[in-house]
């Protein structure tokens, strides 16, 4: 028999310390989705590898190869993460899968400086090796920090009363954002100024960063390991895995019989789709349409970051005024508007303003998307992670679609103008389908 987990009492909710605790594992993880898979480590898998890879009877280009490993990673964890978070659920192991993310992720990064790349001078078997560390290493890396999303998001209705949830979730997105520029910039001047830290090899020095990304990760994580509430332990005598898919059969017959749930589902799946594919490709489109230098990129990078982390704060504030559908909907608006505008860009500083207006909403719609679905979550439910594994594996299945869609109507049309256009549909549609939504639990009226 299973005994029964009781959620955390009252008088340990919104406890500041606890919060703090809870939004430093934003900042540990967050270094990886800037400096990993966005700033530097795109460009150096591309620099370190044939332009052409051959693979048994198959070739394909390095590009086409990075898409395929981000695809086949969040596959895997689209696959997996819903029975993961179940058994959690019911076996009280959140943390234990929290930390077994963190591990394999910043242990993924640092095998990345291992990956010196492609050569000519080098045996074929060497190449191979090389080809795999690279793409096995970052693939591991992106499951560490997406499996670990949905575990560390659940928490936020066990730490924080309803009315905080804007609030909290805001602040979780801020510290990301602020660490992750901070590692960035940290990186940068190892980079470029190898020489005051005794590099002597300007690919030496990019690597390294692929260290501190892992030990900032794990090193920041240790807090919130040692300061979030732990689990009682559900004692059991039948199979685990099977009460894992009970458990998700349970929330699922739930969320079917929730029309309000469903329906902000959708919508998240339709805008986040948007959304993915923009945050994933921007850096892309602006090298492509635009020419910009590495310089020039990392400092629309560092606008999107800077940006967010007030756009965060900006709308969890609209939010207490008008309420988290009307914020969502304006947010939404925005990012069409971003992709009408973008369409029509010509020049690095009118690319720079629509970096600017990402950053804006990014934050924004990132924290007010997760706070929202935490009020829609039933009261008293002790299966919240359960909950957020659909809405993580929608996240995942979004990216796999956006990040396609995009790619396809690129190749069929050839510009990537016409791709960023073609996103607005998905942008349209999760407005249509939020529009629809009642947000009960919203202090304010939506």
């Amino acid at each position: 028999m299973a005994s029964i987990e009781h959620p955390t009492p009252a008088s340990q909710m919104n406890d500041k310390r606890t919060i703090n605790a809870w939004a430093l594992f934003d900042c540990a993880n967050s270094s990886y989705a800037l400096v990993i898979s966005v700033a530097i480590f795109p460009a150096y898998f591309i620099s370190a590898t044939d332009d052409i890879i051959h693979i048994g009877n198959w070739q394909l280009s390095n590009s086409a190869l990075y898409a395929y490993a981000i695809s086949a990673a969040y596959l895997i964890l689209a696959v997996f993460s819903p029975l993961l978070s179940g058994i959690a659920d019911y076996g009280g192991k959140k943390m234990r899968f929290l930390r077994f993310f963190t591990v394999l992720g910043s242990t993924a990064c640092i095998s990345l400086f291992f990956f010196k790349g492609m050569s000519d001078e080098a045996t074929q078997l060497m190449n191979n090796w090389q080809l795999l560390l690279g793409t096995g290493g970052f693939m591991l890396a992106t499951i560490g920090f997406a499996g670990g999303l949905v575990f560390y998001n659940s928490y936020l209705p066990e730490i924080a009363t309803e009315d905080q949830y804007d609030r909290v979730s805001a602040k979780g997105f801020s510290y990301g954002y602020i660490g992750s520029v901070f590692l960035l910039i940290l990186n940068m001047v190892v980079i470029t100024k190898p020489e005051w830290f005794g590099i002597r090899e300007d690919m030496l020095a990019i690597r390294f960063a692929f260290i501190m990304v892992g030990v900032w990760w794990f090193g920041i994580a240790l807090i919130p390991f040692r300061r979030l509430p732990k689990q009682k332990v559900r004692l059991h005598t039948d199979n685990i895995i099977g009460k894992g898919w009970a458990e998700l059969k349970k929330v699922w017959e739930i969320i079917k019989h929730e029309g309000n749930i469903k329906k902000f589902l959708f919508s998240f799946f339709c805008y986040s789709a948007g959304v993915q594919t923009v945050l994933f490709l921007a850096t892309t489109f602006a090298e492509k349409e635009l020419q910009l230098s590495a310089v020039e990129m990392i400092m629309v990078v560092l606008i999107l970051q800077i940006v967010a982390i007030a756009g965060a704060y900006l709308f969890a504030y609209v939010s207490t005024r008008l309420g988290n559908k009307k914020s969502l909907m304006i947010m939404l608006f925005i990012w069409i508007g971003i992709c009408l505008t973008a369409y029509f860009v010509t020049e690095k500083a009118e690319f720079y303003a629509v970096a600017a207006a990402v950053g804006l909403v990014m934050g924004g719609i990132q924290s007010l998307s997760r706070s929202t679905y935490s009020k829609l979550i039933p009261a008293g439910s002790n299966d919240n992670t359960s909950f957020f594994s659909f809405y993580d594996i929608l996240e995942k299945g979004a990216i796999v679609l956006g990040t396609f869609s995009f790619g396809f109507i690129e190749q069929i049309t050839g510009g990537m103008r016409n791709s960023i256009l073609a996103l607005t549909f998905f942008f349209l549609l999760g407005t249509i389908l939020l529009s629809r939504v009642k947000i009960q639990h919203a202090k304010a009226n939506s």
